[in-house]
């Protein structure tokens, strides 16, 4: 009897779980769930790469292909590509889908906007990738490039809305300034912005965001349609969804690695550290043959960041920053995801180095030819020419912060979901 009050316990507060767990339905299943009515009618162009799926695993593409009242007439490539067969970074080519013979553009080499010919003969495009709710991921640059051509060419988008990973709180980081905006900073939005991309597409497109590559015309705002999810609330991480994570780039192979991209990949694109990209955590470490991995622990440890944790580390890089070598270094922990505080580690990490390994601090030793990302990334030169001069993040920590909760309330009024 006890065994079974004890179960019966255990279920009932096990339920809320249970429950989030089977209950979103992401923008493509509600698409589908109405007949595809918003596409009925019209000749439609797809912009997606592997992770555009149900929770069956079925494909945008083939879902929108195969549907009766939907004409599908041309697929669009992002980083990676529309079937990920493009690695990071990498060129996406013209080319044709195997599966359904259709033309595939690309979107991420030589064209990031679709140009008047390769939507001549389209009405809508339908944009369905999953995001990771950082800014210097490539997909929503490529969403702002198409309200910017769905302006232009007076074609509609439409947005089929996923979950932001990080929840639908976290903001981190300020503005995007003049001068730093690039394709890892296209928009004017906080580093982690606490958006679905449904959300941060109609706050783009509403406030003018989008202001073309020369950034002095007036901004561009399209006719945009999103499908809203059904059943995802602002607290909740992937993982409490049920739909099947598709990693969005080879580096980030499941929704905990979306977690740690913003804890390392400021830091990591100086190639100066390795943050795990090369061997089996990408993105949840930081190492350099130079490092102790007792010490490094302890000073970062000491530091006591709220829900974070460092656990010493030595390996050898398989591939990319350090491969072959002999590594010291750290494992970081998210120990309470509510308290920490992501992008900050990037610069306490900065910090510790400065400190441990003075003839290693980043902005002497690292490669100035990567100057120019670091601050293309974090959207301000202010950021770099600060910490050169002190070191440390309490130096930058009120910049850093300045646009958090102005940002909050301007995007709150955008909110789908509570």
């Amino acid at each position: 009897m006890k065994k079974i009050v004890l179960f019966a316990v255990l279920f009932v507060a096990m339920m809320p779980l249970l429950c989030s767990a089977q209950a979103v339905k992401v923008g493509v299943e509600v698409l589908r769930d109405s007949n595809f009515k918003v596409l009925e009618g019209k000749r439609v162009g797809l912009v997606t790469n592997p992770t555009g799926i149900d929770r069956d695993f079925n494909s945008t593409v083939d879902i929108l292909f195969n549907a009766e009242n939907v004409k599908l007439v041309a697929l669009f490539g992002p980083e990676h590509g529309v079937r990920g067969n493009a690695y990071a970074g990498g060129s996406v080519e013209d080319t044709v889908d195997p599966v359904t013979g259709l033309k595939e553009y690309s979107l991420f080499g030589k064209t990031v906007k679709p140009t008047p010919e390769m939507l001549k003969d389209i009405d809508v495009l339908v944009y369905d990738i999953q995001d990771n709710g950082c800014r210097s991921y490539t997909f929503i640059s490529t969403l702002a490039m198409l309200i910017e051509a769905c302006d232009e060419q007076n074609k509609e988008l439409v947005v089929l809305d996923r979950p932001n990973p990080l929840g639908g709180n976290r903001i981190e980081g300020s503005l995007v300034e003049d001068g730093c905006y690039s394709f890892v900073s296209q928009v004017s939005v906080p580093y982690l912005y606490g958006l679905t991309v449904g959300e941060l597409a109609n706050l783009v497109n509403e406030e003018g965001l989008v202001r073309g590559s020369k950034g002095d015309q007036k901004p561009f705002k399209c006719k945009l349609t999103v499908v809203p999810m059904e059943g995802w609330h602002r607290d909740m991480l992937f993982a409490q969804t049920g739909q099947p994570w598709v990693l969005p780039s080879p580096h980030v192979p499941s929704a905990e690695s979306a977690l740690y991209y913003p804890v390392s990949g400021i830091v990591g694109e100086f190639g100066f550290l390795s943050i795990g990209v090369g061997y089996t955590m990408p993105f949840q470490m930081f190492g350099a043959p130079w490092i102790k991995s007792a010490e490094f622990a302890k000073a970062l440890n000491d530091l006591n960041l709220p829900g974070i944790k460092f656990r010493a580390l030595d390996y050898n890089p398989f591939y990319a920053v350090y491969k072959g070598e002999n590594v010291g270094g750290v494992q970081v922990y998210i120990t309470d995801y509510d308290a920490a505080q992501l992008t900050p580690v990037n610069f306490y990490v900065m910090e510790t180095v400065a400190k441990l390994y003075p003839d290693y601090k980043f902005f002497e030793k690292a490669d100035k030819g990567r100057f120019r990302m670091f601050d293309i990334v974090c959207g301000s030169k202010y950021i770099r020419e600060t910490f050169t001069k002190y070191n440390t993040f309490e130096s930058i920590r009120e910049y850093w912060n300045k646009d958090v909760e102005s940002f909050r309330k301007l995007s709150s009024k955008y909110y789908l979901y509570r």
